[in-house]
Parts: C-alpha cells; sequence; structure tokens
C-alpha cells in the first residue's frame, strides 16, 4: 500500500508538472498572453514550489509523511477545480502559485516515503517511483491532444478527479511515523568526508551541522540546474515548436511521445544500472548527454526530426533527479532526511523560477525568439558536468 500511495502521488505530480506547458497555448489564445506574461505565470507556480518544499522538510521529519501528502493533494485538487474558473492573467497566476504549493510538498512526501522501502538501493527504487512521474508528464499532454483536443477545461478537471482518488489511497495508508530527532539519530548527519559541520562521536548534532556540510549545497546548486533544464523543457517546448511551424497537436505530442516517454523510458532502463554503478558516475555520463542533446534539439525543424532528439534528451535527463535525491538520502541520516530533501528541492524550485522569467524575457513578445532564449539549457548542463565534478570528494555513498 506504501508503494502504490507513493505511486499515485508521484504520478499526480508528473501530470501537473506537464500541465503548464500544454494548457498554456490555450490560456495564451483565450486570454491573449505574452510569453512575458507566461514566464510570469511560470514564476509563480516556482514561488508555490519553492514555499512549500522549504516548509515541509521539517513537517515530515516531525510529524511523518502521510500528514504532508495528504495536505499537497489537496491543494492539488483544489487549485484544478479553479484554474478552468480563471478570469485572466491574475487569476491563473494565483491558481498556479497553489498548485506549486502542492506539488513541493508531494515531490518531498513522496520520494521520501519511498526512500524507506528498500534503504539498500534508493537510487534504483527513486528512479522506479520517478518513471510514474514520467508516465504522469506523458499523459497530461496525450490526453490534451488527442482526447480533449487542447481543451485546458476538460483537463484541469480530470486530472483534479484523480487527484482526489490518490488523496484518498493516501490518507487510508498506513505510513511510517518519523523518526525521533536523538543524539544516536543524528550524529552522522554530517559525516561526508570533508565536511566541516559533523559533532564528535556521541554528542548531538546541531542544527549548524547540516548546513555547514559542503555536500548539501552541491546538491543544491545541482538540484538548481537540473530542475531549470527539465521544467523549461516541459513549460516551453510546445510554444517553441509551434514558433518554429510545427501544428499544436503534432507539437503536444512531440512533448508527449518524446520527452516525456524518453523520462519513462530512461528511468527504467537506468534502475538495475545503478545496482552496481555509483550513482555520480551515472549522473556524469547523463549532464554530458543533456549538453549534447538540448542543444540539438533546438536546432530541429520537422517533427520527426524533434521527436527523436526530444526523446533522446528525455533518456539524458531520466535519473538526474530521483538519483540525486537518493543520493541525498544516503548522506543525511533519517532524523534529518527530510530536512535536507526538502532544501535540495527547494533550490531546484528557485532554478525554475529564475530560468522562466530569463526565458520569457529573452523571448519578449515574440515565440519565434524561443529558439535563442532555451539555449540557456545546454549551459545549464555545462555547469551541472562542473558540479558533479566538485561533489566527489564530500560523499561517503
Amino acid at each position: 500500500m506504501i508503494i502504490f500511495a507513493a505511486i499515485l502521488a508521484t504520478f499526480v505530480y508528473g501530470m501537473i508538472a506537464a500541465m503548464l506547458g500544454t494548457i498554456l497555448p490555450d490560456l495564451s489564445a483565450r486570454f491573449k498572453l505574452t510569453p512575458r506574461e507566461n514566464g510570469r505565470i511560470a514564476f509563480s507556480q516556482a514561488l508555490g514550489l519553492v514555499i512549500a518544499s522549504i516548509a515541509v522538510g521539517p513537517l515530515i521529519d516531525q510529524s511523518g509523511k502521510k500528514i504532508a501528502l495528504v495536505i499537497g493533494l489537496a491543494l492539488i485538487s483544489a487549485a484544478l477545480f479553479l484554474l478552468p474558473r480563471s478570469s485572466g492573467f491574475g487569476t491563473i497566476a494565483a491558481y498556479l502559485f497553489l498548485l506549486g504549493l502542492g506539488g513541493g510538498i508531494i515531490v518531498v512526501g513522496a520520494n521520501t516515503l519511498a526512500g524507506d522501502v528498500n534503504p539498500a538501493h534508493k537510487a534504483m527504487t527513486l528512479n522506479l517511483l520517478n518513471l510514474f512521474f514520467g508516465l504522469g508528464g506523458f499523459a497530461t499532454p496525450f490526453i490534451a491532444a488527442n482526447l480533449f483536443k487542447s481543451n485546458s477545461m476538460r483537463l484541469c478537471y480530470s486530472v483534479a478527479i484523480l487527484t482526489v482518488v490518490s488523496l484518498a489511497v493516501n490518507a487510508a495508508t498506513p505510513m511510517p511515523r518519523a523518526v525521533p530527532t536523538t543524539p544516536a539519530a543524528t550524529q552522522h548527519e554530517t559525516a561526508a568526508p570533508g565536511s566541516t559541520g559533523g559533532e564528535a562521536p556521541g554528542t548531538p548534532a546541531q542544527p549548524r551541522g547540516l548546513f555547514n556540510n559542503p555536500a548539501l549545497w552541491l546538491f543544491c546548486v545541482l538540484m538548481f540546474l537540473y530542475v531549470a533544464s527539465e521544467v523549461g523543457v516541459w513549460n516551453w517546448l510546445v510554444q517553441h515548436l509551434i514558433a518554429q511551424g510545427i501544428p499544436e497537436k503534432r507539437a503536444l505530442n512531440v512533448l508527449s511521445f518524446g520527452f516525456a516517454l524518453g523520462l519513462l523510458v530512461g528511468r527504467v532502463a537506468i534502475a538495475p544500472v545503478l545496482i552496481t554503478v555509483p550513482g555520480i558516475s551515472v549522473l556524469l555520463g547523463s549532464s554530458i548527454a543533456m549538453l549534447i542533446t538540448t542543444w540539438a534539439m533546438l536546432r530541429s525543424r520537422t517533427p520527426g526530426v524533434a521527436w527523436v532528439l526530444v526523446f533522446i534528451a528525455g533518456l539524458a535527463m531520466a535519473p538526474v533527479f530521483p538519483t540525486t535525491l537518493a543520493m541525498v538520502q544516503d548522506n543525511f541520516s533519517p532524523a534529518v532526511q527530510a530536512t535536507a530533501t526538502g532544501i535540495v528541492v527547494t533550490l531546484g524550485w528557485i532554478g525554475l523560477a529564475v530560468s522562466s522569467p530569463i526565458i520569457g524575457g529573452i523571448a519578449g513578445g515574440d515565440p519565434k525568439r524561443l529558439k535563442k532564449a532555451l539555449l540557456v539549457l545546454p549551459v545549464m548542463a555545462a555547469l551541472i558536468v562542473v558540479v558533479n565534478l566538485a561533489l566527489r570528494p564530500y560523499l561517503i555513498h
């Protein structure tokens, strides 16, 4: 039941992660939104994600995962039922902020819950869990394009109903209680080689120890860059392809059968590899592949070539998010894992908050300039390679 509950919550988050990029063309047409306004809408969602993920870690460490997952799913349900009632830019931004609050809670809650299932192979477990994120991301644009004819209202109501079902399952599922914060539980929270915040054996770890660990902040920078890249694809790819002359339905299917399917397949394929290959090595290969594929996909103008390149980009990105979270959990004690995870995820959402306005600002009022604006994606992939190399001396796993 724990696995099923975590899968449902992750699937819901996958659907809402692809929601903004899927419904923006319809909303832009209905309310005459510019790329700059779209960027501000994305920023409002990112702000909700940031606030939720930084706040929910201590809540989970003190009160357990269930309360967080129930609150997060309730917020998502409310946002999706309200979104079709939007009257313009202001209300859309407000409801996306609410959606971000729920999403930020779900990411931290579901991934820390899944980490309890198989502590010996967290990277494999979280990659398998997050393939359902890819499945949710695949489902949203596919349903929008092929069943609802890009009708954003029907899409929002359908995902809202599924979220209510997930809420009921998570509320009914028994889940592990919070780990008590004791000296025995926390004394190794900063034991990574090269860290400066560790405590002497047998003494309680102080809160400052977590924040003095260089590994925590390098994980934060890595997640900042990665989420900015991935969500940049979710939010802007469809509009970029439409600006290149590709019809909206085909552009949505490129996002669904290309990027989302690549994430799904990539996480299935990489899971057994992570049993024997260290996560840090998998991340290095992924970041190099991201650099190449994100640059190449921006140069395609035909649907077939775009699909292939976007699919490969999804494969390249697939292991990064779950493997990074698994490494965070491996390097911090159970008593502070959710707090550390929440901090790292928060920096990811800050990456989203920064990148989306930059992309929208570079494009300005001309969607054709998205091709130039999206060059920030390969630049961020190159920076991830640098961070990966800097992180290695501080890992204990």
